[in-house]
């Protein structure tokens, strides 16, 4: 039996890069960048005043610094771009003027591989809050790893280890995840996201 009932077939989804990608990564990493920079005056103020009560408690000011990547996956869905743009916005606060220099570079990395794993672990296919939640808390972790060897923090007691994740996992799931998530839902509204599917989710 035949019909002329035709069948719209949803677009078949790509993880290939367009050049729009590229470009929208970029901008994110660099506005990133700014902000990373401005948070290493306000940030680490607030990091050290926190150690000062209880070492390992400085992590909870660190969630800005791991926005970018949480921002680049959430909104170019595409393996790379959290590592893409946290990277770049690292880079952009080093070459700025970031009082860590090169070894913020090794910390952008180490932070958008956190966010990449999780959005593997769901195949890059689902983008909302807790997911995203997951993404800023992952990032934290790979801060943790990174600094056990490059900040000495390997030699540090184990009370101030676990004090220290606990406090990232916290700062990264609600400054890098939820902000992040309410940030990308924000764009969105305004139309700047239309050719992203983070745009079209929220107009539809």
């Amino acid at each position: 039996m035949t019909t002329n009932t035709r069948v719209s077939a949803a677009p078949k989804r790509s993880l290939n890069w367009r050049v729009v990608d590229i470009v929208v990564a970029s901008v994110l990493g660099v506005a990133c960048g700014f902000v990373f920079l401005g948070w290493n005056a306000v940030g680490y103020a607030w990091f050290e005043a926190m150690d000062a009560v209880t070492p390992g408690l400085g992590g909870i000011a660190t969630g800005i610094w791991l926005i970018g990547g949480v921002l680049g996956g959430l909104i170019i869905r595409k393996p790379g771009a959290a590592v893409y743009v946290e990277v770049l916005a690292a880079t952009v606060s080093a070459v700025l003027g970031s009082q860590w220099g090169i070894s913020t570079l090794y910390s952008g990395l180490a932070q958008g591989i956190g966010v990449e794993i999780i959005l593997a672990i769901f195949l890059y296919r689902k983008f909302g809050l807790g997911v995203s939640i997951l993404a800023g808390m992952a990032a934290g972790w790979g801060a943790f790893v990174l600094e056990l060897f490059l900040s000495g923090n390997l030699a540090r007691s184990f009370e101030f280890k676990i004090i220290y994740l606990a406090t990232l996992s916290v700062s990264g799931a609600i400054l890098a995840g939820a902000l992040g998530y309410f940030v990308v839902k924000a764009l969105a509204k305004t139309g700047a996201l239309d050719r992203f599917a983070a745009g079209r989710e929220q107009r539809a």
